[in-house]
């Protein structure tokens, strides 16, 4: 599989997460905490929740990280924006 493309969106990147690696057609696009928690394999959760659950599914709310944290987390990067670490998420 390969990483993201330069200059997609933050939404974009957690469809391509969502979708195994590949960007769906626009019209299978979820909003972005749709993508990120079918991304987690959770259901309702917040965008922030999801994408931590997906980091450590043990991990409790009062040790969430913030997006730019567990985003960087989820990527192994440190200081990209969020869109940026997903972007070099390669699945």
């Amino acid at each position: 599989m390969a990483t993201g493309t330069a200059g997609s969106s933050f939404t974009s990147e957690l469809n391509r997460l969502a979708n195994s690696g590949t960007y769906p057609v626009l019209t299978s696009y979820l909003a972005a905490t749709g993508a990120a928690n079918q991304y987690a394999g959770t259901t309702g959760k917040a965008l922030i929740g999801a994408l931590n659950l997906e980091a450590d599914a043990n991990r409790q709310p009062n040790n969430f990280k913030a997006l730019g944290g567990i985003c960087n987390e989820l990527a192994g990067t440190t200081n990209l924006s969020p869109t940026d670490a997903l972007r070099s998420i390669n699945l």
